[in-house]
């Protein structure tokens, strides 16, 4: 069911959506939490269908925000609510609301989203682009215990992740750390079944991918080694290669789909490693609402800090020399197990 309110407010939205779960015979609400999707036209419906993809996991009261700013001075004063209500089978397994904010309304999101928030849930925000420079002090993300940002997005994503070192507060998230999360998982698991010492590492991908970059500084960060970045054609992430005193690991994905995971002493085997749906990525950051302190850590690690083309060499910016952390191969294991399973 869809129903269109034009020059509306927030309480008649509400009434709309009793009046909507009513008559498709669901009054109770049966909402986990609330999504906050900040977008724009242009991109609205790709989120849209994300978020409604997402919510057959997490059942959720989905708000996009999409501000129009009129071009005349003489619109720009004129503030006006138009809102789009989506219940049942139009909505996954959630309700949609769509709000379109003209005017000076634009400037005032939060004071039309606070009265649609579910009481007593969680709230997230999500910007599939254009993000701000502080999420945690936007005055929707303000609202919400979980900020989800893209940094892929970003038109220089380098610099897009320096501003999110720099602004990070806790429950502050980004995409691109939750699209190396399988990547992770697979490492900590190859370095739990190759009891060596690590020495240094190389992760191969994209230019200006910052989920390349976010892995390399969770390799180095984890581990206190030196990690070199390399380029390739992609597409994205395409390999990582770690140096032990036994023999190499690699992990080489050139496809995009299928990876092969090498180490010394054991046969050659093919892991499934493809990319994935915003709706996916989506729906692993709704499986936990606290803070991500591994994400936070990496993060600030700093670009700057990683070998290669993208960055200065690691001993040059101070990181620690292999010789550094020769005593605790198997504490530096355990690090990296134990930041992949959170």
């Amino acid at each position: 069911m869809k129903i269109d309110l034009t020059e509306t407010t927030s309480s008649k939205i509400n009434q709309a959506m009793i009046s909507a779960r009513r008559s498709i015979g669901t009054p109770a609400i049966g909402m986990v939490l609330t999504l906050v999707i900040v977008t724009d036209e242009e991109n609205a419906y790709d989120a849209l269908k994300a978020a409604g993809d997402s919510s057959r996991e997490h059942p959720s009261r989905i708000i996009a925000v999409i501000k129009r700013v009129s071009r005349s001075p003489r619109a720009r004063r004129d503030a006006r609510l138009d809102a789009e209500i989506r219940v049942g089978s139009d909505s996954g397994s959630g309700e949609t609301i769509v709000l379109r904010l003209h005017g000076e309304l634009a400037n005032h999101a939060q004071s039309v989203v606070l009265p649609l928030l579910l009481p007593d849930a969680p709230v997230v925000v999500w910007w599939p682009e254009d993000a701000p420079a502080d999420p945690a002090k936007d005055p929707l993300g303000a609202l919400a215990q979980r900020r989800i940002t893209d940094t892929y997005s970003a038109e220089h994503p380098l610099d897009e992740l320096a501003v999110r070192a720099a602004t990070y507060q806790p429950g502050d998230t980004d995409l691109s750390w939750t699209r190396i999360t399988p990547w992770r998982s697979m490492l900590a698991a190859a370095l739990d079944q190759q009891p060596a010492e690590i020495v240094s590492a190389t992760v191969e991908g994209e230019s200006d991918n910052p989920s390349c970059e976010l892995l390399a500084m969770w390799l180095a960060d984890r581990l206190g080694i030196p990690v070199e970045r390399t380029l390739s054609g992609g597409p994205g992430l395409t390999a990582v290669r770690m140096e032990t005193k036994k023999g190499a690991i690699v992990l080489d994905r050139a496809d995009g789909s299928l990876a092969t995971l090498c180490m010394v002493g054991q046969p050659d085997r093919a892991v499934a490693l493809k990319r994935r749906e915003t709706a996916e990525l989506l729906a692993e950051e709704l499986r936990r609402l606290d803070p991500d302190n591994i994400y936070a850590s990496t993060v600030k690690f700093g670009v700057e800090r990683l070998g290669g083309p993208d960055g200065a060499s690691a001993s040059d910016a101070g990181q620690k020399p292999p010789a550094a952390a020769a005593g605790a191969p198997a504490a530096k294991r355990a690090a990296v197990k134990k930041a992949a399973s959170k």
